[in-house]
């Protein structure tokens, strides 16, 4: 047996540590270590119920708006004024939120985890004039490498035209996420961490040079996505049909569903949303989804004992070096099983839900490769699913910007309750996320955040059942553990944002320590 050990595993959100046991070249078992120290729900406690969608979003600078939506969401429901929200009001929360999804997915593939598939030096020998690729040439000639490196060698498959192409398309990429950026922030004030979703709605409302800003940078997007992301995913996939075969976790998905469609009342997964709410069975049976099976384990976790349980009731005390901890991150579990939460959740409940666009899409995606629906459950699966997520919600939001009407109201009133309890739930581009809130005395005394990479990279809990990402690493084949790249395409495809998955600060306010992690 050969132990593998990867810390940090780069090129992801935060610090991650991954350990796996090989024999005979295939993964026995494997285990996910969250090292970060954070106190954002700490933090919280005692504060203004409106400073939560301001704080929520510094947990994270790549999904802020997330949090600012969900955290939005929940302080509607503690002050009883979801069903007030009016049409802009949810309208642009999607907007901005759907900005800041084609940012992030677009982010993760191109300039996160398409190098482990794409070969960027064989831009050394283009020839041809595009500029991008140019540009890249020059920069490689120069022995500039820094941002590709530290990277493994041994099993980049693309043919050197496929390379040269996605390299091209990395460049263009960048480009893309600034509009995207751009498009939040012309609703939102600025990007990261926008100004423009509060309880109620959002703070400012539409204009017709708004529309129109947002509109040409959307279809700059959206014809990228179209002409260049979803092709490429499928040219990965042809190359790495390994990859389609391993990698599927738990077997059972998640999703809270994300977009409101009308309007706010009624309890979260009851609400009419563009990707729609529930759960997918170990069978693939669909199911219903009642956020009071959630709860969260600490028994591998540096957490003391009794602080686990639903998110309404739990605290956040630390005990670093605990017996049998190993992670900072807390288990999520729903009705005590861990589930898969993310665009490949989203994508297999909407497509089990039998909704129209997403079926057509998947099963064209599947087409053009020639293989079922189950390849879906691996990791190029998890790309190609974001991928056609990311088509999608582009393509609706033409439709939502169209939708708005300048001159209308766009946020409801409200009055803040000394006693309350509210929770939000909605999606993030890397999966369900849930804002739970207590307020007494007119102030915040409880805040918990359940956060996708937390359901995804979380360790083993009270039963000692691996999290989903550990199961995903268990069972696929290591050709070379000096090189394992099958153990970061695993990783990379969940899209680990340890940022957001770890909360933790002492009651003062102090440092339990401070890492240099190279």
């Amino acid at each position: 047996m050969q132990r593998i050990v990867i810390d940090p595993v780069t090129r992801i959100e935060g610090h991650l540590k991954v350990e796996a046991v090989v024999d005979d070249g295939v993964v026995k078992e494997a285990w996910t270590t969250g090292t970060l120290f954070r106190g954002l729900e700490m933090i919280l406690e005692g504060r203004h119920p409106l400073d939560a969608p301001r704080i929520t979003q510094r947990i994270c600078g790549v999904c802020p708006t997330s949090h600012a939506t969900v955290s939005s969401l929940c302080l509607d429901d503690a002050f009883g004024i979801a069903a007030e929200i009016p049409e802009n009001g949810h309208l642009l929360r999607d907007l901005l939120l759907g900005a800041n999804f084609i940012q992030s997915h677009v982010l993760h593939f191109y300039h996160l985890a398409a190098l482990d598939y794409v070969d960027l030096t064989a831009v050394a020998d283009y020839e041809g004039q595009d500029p991008d690729l140019l540009s890249l040439r020059r920069f490689i000639e120069r022995g500039e490498l820094g941002p590709f490196l530290p990277r493994l060698e041994g099993d980049y498959r693309l043919t050197k035209e496929e390379n040269q192409a996605l390299a091209g398309h990395y460049v263009k990429a960048l480009a893309v996420r600034r509009l995207a950026h751009e498009m939040s922030s012309i609703f939102g004030g600025k990007m990261p961490h926008s100004m423009g979703i509060v309880p109620g709605g959002v703070t400012a409302g539409p204009t017709v040079s708004k529309i129109t800003g947002f509109l040409w940078r959307l279809n700059e997007i959206r014809q990228f996505i179209n002409d260049c992301w979803v092709g490429d995913v499928l040219t990965v996939a042809r190359r790495y049909p390994d990859h389609l075969e391993q990698g599927k976790g738990p077997g059972r998905y998640l999703s809270y569903g994300v977009f409101d469609l009308a309007s706010l009342a009624g309890p979260p997964m009851e609400r009419q949303r563009f990707i729609p709410a529930g759960r997918l069975t170990e069978d693939g049976s669909l199911a219903d989804l009642d956020p009071a099976a959630i709860t969260e384990s600490v028994a591998h976790s540096w957490y003391a004992a009794g602080t686990d349980g639903p998110p309404t009731e739990e605290t956040t005390v630390p005990e670093p070096g605990k017996d049998g901890g190993y992670s900072w991150l807390k288990s999520p579990r729903y009705d005590g099983a861990p589930h898969e939460v993310g665009p490949l959740a989203r994508m297999l409940v909407a497509y089990a839900s039998g909704q129209p666009q997403v079926t057509g899409a998947v099963d064209g995606a599947l087409s053009a490769l020639g293989v079922g629906a189950e390849k879906l459950r691996s990791t190029l699966g998890r790309h190609m699913a974001r991928a056609l997520e990311c088509q999608l919600v582009a393509e609706a939001m033409a439709e939502w910007v169209l939708a708005l009407q300048p001159g209308e109201p766009h946020c409801a009133e409200f009055t803040i309750p000394e006693e309350s309890v509210g929770v939000g739930m909605s999606g993030a581009p890397r999966g369900a996320l849930g804002h739970w809130v207590k307020i007494e005395g007119g102030r915040i005394a409880r805040y918990q955040a359940v956060v996708p990479t937390t359901w995804n990279a979380g360790p083993r809990d009270a039963s000692d059942e691996p999290g989903p990402m550990e199961q995903a690493i268990t069972g696929i084949t290591v050709r070379d553990p000096e090189q394992p790249f099958e153990v970061l395409r695993v990783v990379r495809s969940f899209d680990p944002c340890m940022a957001c998955s770890v909360h933790l600060l002492t009651v003062r306010g102090m440092d339990l320590g401070r890492f240099r992690v190279l």
